[in-house]
């Protein structure tokens, strides 16, 4: 269903999707999002998604599919800070001279903006951090938004450092570690590995085309004007 701007009332509900569907908004980003129910709030949408409520304009949606295989959204929710944490990512990134896109692209994949989530490796938070790792970072609330993003873009400079600006070898490390990165010389064969990094690097490349249409000079160093030197998985 391609959606299209036009007068409607300040609230009219365009879905309420039953427990038996779910749906995914496509963003001119090229984020695609689950979402159990929409309604058109002026020029907005608000979105139901696994970790609460997302406001997201009308011209930032290219359109809405219906999704296969979905998971129920438990119906008692928080909603999350809007919009995708932006002004928290930029704050990072100037701060750590980091991609703000890879930042966002980052947390999309890890967590889909659920500031609550937690992984069946106990990682946590918009960023799945490891306790341990959050620990070392200086984080006291691992689940706090701001205390989240600021550790993981302090991690992701660290390790694109590491890897002189290797975005293929920084995103498999934050994701397998450092150590097994060292132990293969390499990408670690490790399948969720292998497509952690490839769905990253892809939503990575959508936001950064996208970005870089714009006029307004974009965040960071070298990192922010083009994506890093790449190393494709192994």
């Amino acid at each position: 269903m391609r959606l299209k701007q036009a007068a409607l009332p300040l609230l009219v509900f365009l879905c309420a999707a039953p427990a038996s569907r779910a749906e995914y908004v496509v963003l001119r980003s090229g984020q695609r999002l689950t979402v159990t129910s929409y309604e058109l709030l002026g020029d907005k949408y608000r979105l139901r998604v696994a970790g609460g409520f997302v406001m997201v304009a009308v011209e930032d949606v290219v359109t809405i599919e219906p999704e296969e295989v979905f998971t129920p959204v438990p119906v008692t929710v928080q909603p999350v800070a809007l919009p995708f944490y932006r002004d928290l990512v930029e704050a990072a990134a100037k701060r750590y001279n980091v991609d703000a896109d890879l930042i966002t692209s980052v947390i999309a994949v890890e967590s889909n903006f659920d500031p609550k989530a937690v992984s069946r490796k106990n990682a946590r938070g918009l960023m799945q951090l490891l306790p341990e790792t959050a620990a070392r970072l200086g984080v006291q609330n691992i689940f706090d938004p701001k205390e989240n993003i600021e550790a993981g873009t302090h991690y992701l400079h660290d390790l694109l450092q590491k890897y002189d600006n290797d975005l293929v070898l920084t995103l498999a490390a934050y994701n397998a570690g450092p150590e097994k990165v060292q132990q293969y010389g390499r990408v670690p064969p490790y399948a969720e590995t292998i497509s952690y990094v490839r769905r990253v690097k892809r939503t990575y490349e959508k936001n950064k085309s996208n970005t870089t249409a714009k006029t307004t000079a974009p965040l960071g160093t070298a990192v922010a004007a083009s994506p890093p030197r790449a190393s494709q998985p192994q």
